[in-house]
This record gives structure tokens, sequence and C-alpha cells, in this order.
């Protein structure tokens, strides 16, 4: 028997974790919002390390990784813009940077072959600075707190404009194969 289900499972536990985040930041309770959030992004190094260790990656495990990590990211960047911490221009930010990357695979998905849709370098960046300005944040960072929001409003930026020019870049070569 085989752990090959280990990785899923630790993706699968930062979705479970999400509301459990969201109620300790509406509370207010710091403490446990960062403890909560560090256990749930701890999931997201081991799931990845075992998989690669272990030679345990699966395509539903991908998946299952870039579904909880955005899952996760966008509930607690709404819980702390809800609860006054986050700007809620940055939440629109990253949830309609998360929603376009979502269309752009539901739209290879249906209408091309295309079935890989790998992160970019840039996204994994995105990623870390969301999740170390969502730690700040919840953490009450004052000083430097508007440097954080900016890198972190920069990276998500980039990163959206790359996806797409990338989505846009594949399409053109499957339509340039299919001539």
């Amino acid at each position: 028997m085989t752990g090959k289900w280990l990785p899923s499972a630790l993706s699968a536990s930062r979705i479970v974790f999400a509301p459990f985040v969201v109620m300790a930041i509406m509370r207010g309770d710091r403490k446990e919002a960062l403890i909560l959030m560090v256990i749930a992004g701890s999931t997201d190094f081991f799931d990845g390390f075992l998989a690669r260790r272990y030679h345990w990656q699966t395509r539903t495990g991908a998946w299952m990784d870039a579904v909880a990590d955005k899952v996760l990211l966008s509930a607690i960047f709404i819980a702390l813009a809800l609860a006054g911490v986050a700007p809620l221009w940055l939440v629109y930010l990253i949830f309609g940077r998360d929603l376009m990357i979502l269309l752009l695979a539901a739209i290879g998905l249906a209408f091309t072959p295309i079935r890989d849709f790998p992160p970019s370098v840039w996204g994994k960046l995105s990623t870390n600075v969301q999740i170390l300005t969502s730690l700040g944040l919840a953490a009450g960072l004052t000083t430097g707190r508007e440097a954080l929001i900016a890198a972190c409003a920069a990276a998500t930026g980039w990163s959206g404009i790359h996806y797409f020019y990338s989505a846009l870049k594949r399409l053109a070569a499957l339509r340039g194969v299919k001539n």
C-alpha cells in the first residue's frame, strides 16, 4: 500500500481549515488565526514534499493543490477585508486574478486538447507574496504594511498578466499547429 493519496489529502485539508481561519479572523483572534494559517500553510509544503520525494504526483493532486491554495488564500483575504484589515481593492485583485485563471483553464478544457495548466514562476511568487501579506496583515503588522500590500498587488497583477499572455500564446501555438 502506498501513500499516494496523502498529498491530495493534505491539500484538501487546507480547504477544511479555511472556515476555521475565517472565523478566527472575524472574531479578531489574531493568535488563533495565525496558528491555523501556519498549520494550513505547512500542509502545502508537506504535500509537495511528499509528492516529489516519493513520486506520488497525480493530476488530481496537482489540481487539488492549486484549488486548495486559491480557496484558502481567497477566504483569508475576504475575511481580512471584512474585518477591516485588508483593503477591499486588493481582495478584488486577488480574487479577479484567480477567477481569470480558472476561466482560462475552463476554456482550455472545453475548447482545446490542453489538459495541463502548470503554475508559472510568477504564479508561485505571487502565491508566496500573498501568503506573507496575509500573515503580516493577520498579525497586525503596522511597519511596512503599505509596502507589503503594494508588493502583493504588484506580484498578483503581474502574474495575472503573465498567465493571460501565456494562455494567448498557447492558443496561438495550437492554432498554428492546426493550419
